[in-house]
């Protein structure tokens, strides 16, 4: 059930008090609110509520007036505003598991919150207490449609770990006697979680259709965006075909591994999975380092990432340190495949030479390649937008091996963007975050790892790849395909024109700086051309007056001829001299 919500009526005295606006101006702030309606649901209020405490105490937006908002979103009590990156991770800890999720992918937005706030969001955890085993066993027998005693011959019911979403216990198969680890979905989770989302939807298609900061941010697309990844997470079927995929995909690693998933005993709810022993990256001891090959692990795993990138346009997005593990052998295995990335076949060119670019210190050619990235917004401002990524590329150069991190290098681009008004795809701000991990991992491996030289190794394999990609028998019949449509059309494409020609419709603009000198060039040209089909006039006349018999010759050819070739030679080379005195001077 819903109903309508207006702006309770506010007293001009407490927005010129709270704002120290005159008379005039909560007039005109009133004006503006007035007509302001929402459709609340009720089943929503908490959510709402919850979110807009959020927005009125850390957004730092006065266009819309906090006490209205508060209003408009029946926000009890004053809500003191906050610019305090911890506190709002602890809040939305508090708020629990759809809001660590949001948070989660809020780390990754570089264009919308400054690096303070990305790295308190990036150490955002589930603050959460485990579900007794009884509940999740219920989960497990629904789901898989037998008692669990008929598929474990044990089950250890102390979790491995607990997330916001599911949990994780190890188990041993009865049919097969193997070592798996289950992980179960919380209950009840699923319909909490859309519920929620729903509603902090609502509020941010709110903010996007009544402020600026909306209007530039594009919240409610955000969110958008966010729901659909939280929900593919939600789906362990779609995760346990991401392993599969996953283990197709690096399977030509011999130092890579990925958990294979039991698909007999996996449904939407239930994941079941290869359990593999290891220890976290970061949680090496000083011994260990001396009995692995540290240099060579760091860049078999950012070469895999480079493959997952470039390559297969499918990668694995959150290889933070408690998802990747090193095994007994000396080998690294990648888990927890719910949040992963797709790289639209378009962009894998553009993603590499801007990486390629970045690592070799070429930052006009990275400023190109990022701007063609991205969709420009209405105060897109090209010049600053290719000036900020110019000097984040620069500065890059003067920076040691401990320093250099490609991640944070494409998390200051996608921000640079961002700020001057480019819409950058959703993919680029996953990557970023993706490959900021990929640096401190590659760092506890290898403190000297230099992300760039491995770039510089792996650039021109990763073209050729690429290049032989797009020649294969697939790719031929593509572009075959292409050629065949444009020929298709070509006809009625030139039909259309002429037409408009005939019927006068026939317009283009032109961008100039100097209207004049475009003239003038405009002019020069159809002079040169007029020049030129003059001379091959005279040739051609000349040409048909050489069969003509006449008395007047001149080196024992038809004088009038020859008087045509002469002159059209001499105009010929007048025109190309000139020609080149003009191509000279516009040089100096």
């Amino acid at each position: 059930m819903k109903f309508s919500c207006t702006p309770q009526p506010v007293l001009a005295e407490n927005l010129a008090e709270r704002h120290g606006l005159g008379g005039l101006q909560v007039a005109r702030r009133l004006r503006m609110l007035k007509g302001m309606s929402f459709s609340l649901d009720r089943g929503h209020l908490g959510t709402y509520k919850d979110v807009a405490r959020l927005f009125i105490k850390y957004s730092g937006n006065d266009e819309i007036s906090h006490e209205v908002f508060a209003s408009q979103f029946q926000v009890d009590g004053d809500v003191e505003p906050s610019d305090d990156a911890e506190s709002f991770t602890r809040d939305l800890e508090r708020l629990g598991p759809t809001y660590v999720k949001v948070g989660q992918l809020l780390s990754t937005r570089a264009d919308l919150l400054p690096p303070s706030w990305l790295a308190a969001l990036q150490r955002l955890q589930d603050n959460v207490a485990p579900v007794p085993f009884e509940e999740l066993r219920e989960t497990i027998e629904e789901e898989l449609g037998v008692r669990a005693s008929k598929l474990f011959i044990e089950i250890n019911e102390t979790p491995l770990a607990c997330a916001s979403l599911g949990q994780v216990h190890r188990a041993v198969l009865r049919d097969s006697g193997a070592e798996v680890v289950v992980k179960i979905q919380r209950p009840g989770i699923q319909a909490k979680v859309i519920q929620e989302l729903a509603a902090i939807g609502e509020i941010a298609d709110f903010i996007q259709a009544h402020t600026r900061f909306g209007r530039t941010y594009e919240p409610g697309r955000m969110v958008a965006q966010f729901r659909k990844t939280i929900i593919t997470e939600l789906n362990y079927t779609q995760e346990a075909a991401n392993l599969n995929k996953l283990r197709r995909n690096l399977a030509e690693n011999p130092l890579i591994i990925v958990p294979r998933p039991h698909l007999d005993f996996c449904s939407s709810k239930v994941l079941t999975m290869d359990y593999i022993r290891g220890t976290k990256i970061t949680h090496l001891s000083g011994v260990v380092h001396t009995e692995i090959d540290g240099p060579g692990l760091a860049e078999a795993i950012f070469d895999s990432y480079l493959k997952q990138i470039l390559i297969d346009g499918f990668f694995h997005a959150d290889p933070h340190p408690g998802n990747l593990l090193l095994t007994s052998d000396h080998r690294v295995a990648m888990l927890d495949l719910g949040m992963t990335g797709f790289v639209p076949e378009g962009q894998k060119d553009h993603l590499l030479r801007l990486l390629a670019a970045t690592s070799e210190g070429r930052s006009d050619d990275a400023a190109d390649v990022a701007q063609k990235i991205g969709t420009p917004r209405d105060d897109y401002d090209a010049a600053a937008c290719r000036s900020a990524i110019v000097e984040i590329v620069e500065n890059r150069q003067g920076l040691n091996v401990e320093q250099l991190q490609i991640g944070e290098m494409v998390m200051d681009v996608t921000q640079a963007c961002g700020r001057n008004g480019l819409r950058i795809p959703d993919t680029m701000f996953m990557l970023g975050k993706m490959l900021l991990n990929l640096d401190a991992i590659g760092k506890a491996l290898d403190p000297q790892f230099n992300p760039d030289q491995c770039l510089r190794r792996r650039t021109g394999a990763l073209a050729q790849r690429r290049l032989r990609d797009e020649l294969s028998l697939g790719g031929l019949l593509a572009l075959l395909t292409d050629v065949k449509e444009l020929i298709g059309r070509t006809p009625s494409r030139l039909n259309d024109l002429l037409k408009m020609l005939a019927q006068n419709e026939f317009s283009f603009g032109v961008n100039a700086i100097d209207e004049d000198k475009l003239l003038d060039g405009f002019h020069s040209v159809a002079n040169r051309i007029t020049t030129g089909l003059i001379l091959s006039s005279l040739i051609v006349g000349a040409a048909m007056l050489m069969n003509v018999e006449t008395g007047f010759t001149l080196f024992g050819y038809p004088g009038l001829a020859i008087i045509l070739f002469l002159a059209a030679a001499l105009g010929g080379i007048l025109l190309v001299v000139g020609i080149f005195i003009n191509e000279r001077g516009k040089r100096r």
